[in-house]
């Protein structure tokens, strides 16, 4: 489920946050599902259980999770957080494309660029 690449230059718990972001969004970790426990998940890495908690701490506060005294983490609803990231993605985008413009970026060039980057991502 998550893997970690320690070339990566951001910390291990901005990596392994992202990972469960994405998971969320994605939808492969529905709302309600439970997420392995800090000692079971940093067994699993081999890293600090405060790693873990750093991470599940981030994510708490973005409100992808909640915990639940005794019980563990959980995902939240995430629809609507998952409509204001898509709404964020179109501003920046929209910012990214205004820019190339200004750079003297053709619309084709653009369109070719976001083709290749997509498929390069979805490898």
């Amino acid at each position: 489920m998550i893997i970690l690449d320690y070339q990566d230059r951001r910390p291990i718990y901005e990596q392994i946050t992202e990972r469960f972001r994405t998971l969320i969004y994605q939808g492969a970790l529905p709302a309600g599902s439970r997420l392995p426990s800090v000692r079971q998940l940093a067994m699993e890495l081999s890293i600090n259980p405060n790693t873990i908690q750093r991470a599940y701490m981030t994510l708490e506060q973005e409100g992808l999770i909640y915990p639940v005294k005794g019980k563990g983490n959980f995902v939240a609803e995430t629809s609507l957080i998952q409509e204001k990231s898509k709404e964020d993605f179109r501003k920046d985008f929209k910012g990214l494309i205004k820019k190339g413009i200004q750079t003297g970026i053709t619309e084709e060039e653009m369109l070719s660029m976001v083709r290749k980057n997509c498929e390069e991502e979805q490898r």
